[in-house]
């Protein structure tokens, strides 16, 4: 059972985890009301292409209880820059990954799932908490705890990516044959990428050092390797 957004690093894990012999894969997409649900009609084509069961819940209004984010309210306006900047912290979305852990985890009891993974990588550690090992650790005992008796044995919650710098899942993304565009990572959600957001900054400089040439669209095209919009 794959936390899946569309995004570049839940749909490598996709990928990956299908290369790594798993039989039977489900996406799960959640509309909970982000700014850039345009991601998840990117989750239907790599869904459709691995195979893949694909579960879309809505739950749009949940964005509205979790104001005060970028990413669900409107008045917030998205900060440009990298992850490490202080102003990254407009981005987090209160308890954001605990919250689609939860269903994931209660959909997986009733598929007789093995395991829960989700994206998490390195990079995304400095701003949000909820993508360091801890988080990942408490909440697996907490699963564990929570659902006594009713998980499959053996059941795991994993983020292989997690000491995975994003250069790193680009440059596996590409062995695997990942299609890099049927990925979204714009937190802004318009027509394009825009090119000067957090994930935008993020996407580009992954590419630039991973020494492959980044194929995204970008409104501001700034930088090396990429291709602005025409």
């Amino acid at each position: 059972m794959v936390i899946a957004s569309g995004g570049l690093d839940s749909t490598t894990l996709a990928y990956w985890l299908k290369a790594e012999g798993t039989q039977q894969l489900t996406l799960l997409g959640v509309d909970y009301g982000q700014r850039h649900r345009v991601e998840l009609s990117y989750l239907k084509r790599t869904a459709a292409k691995l195979g893949a069961w694909h579960v879309q819940l809505g739950v749009p209004d949940l964005g509205k209880l979790l104001a005060g984010s970028a990413l669900t309210d409107p008045q917030v306006q998205v900060p440009s820059g990298h992850y490490t900047d202080v102003s990254m912290r407009a981005t987090v979305v209160p308890n954001r990954n605990a919250l689609l852990l939860d269903l994931a985890v209660g959909l997986a009891i009733s598929a007789k799932a093995d395991a829960v993974a989700f994206g998490a990588h390195a990079g995304d550690q400095p701003i949000y908490p909820d993508c360091r090992p801890a988080f990942v650790d408490a909440y697996t005992r907490m699963a564990a705890v929570a659902n006594e008796g009713f998980l499959t044995v053996g059941f795991k919650v994993v983020a292989p990516f997690l000491t995975w710098t994003k250069a790193d899942i680009v440059r596996v993304a590409a062995a695997l044959g990942v299609p890099f565009g049927d990925t979204w990572s714009c937190y802004r959600g318009d027509t394009w990428h825009c090119g000067r957001c957090g994930t935008c900054a993020e996407r580009k400089k992954a590419f630039a050092r991973a020494g492959l040439v980044d194929p995204t669209h970008y409104q501001d095209a700034t930088g090396p390797g990429h291709r602005p919009v025409r």
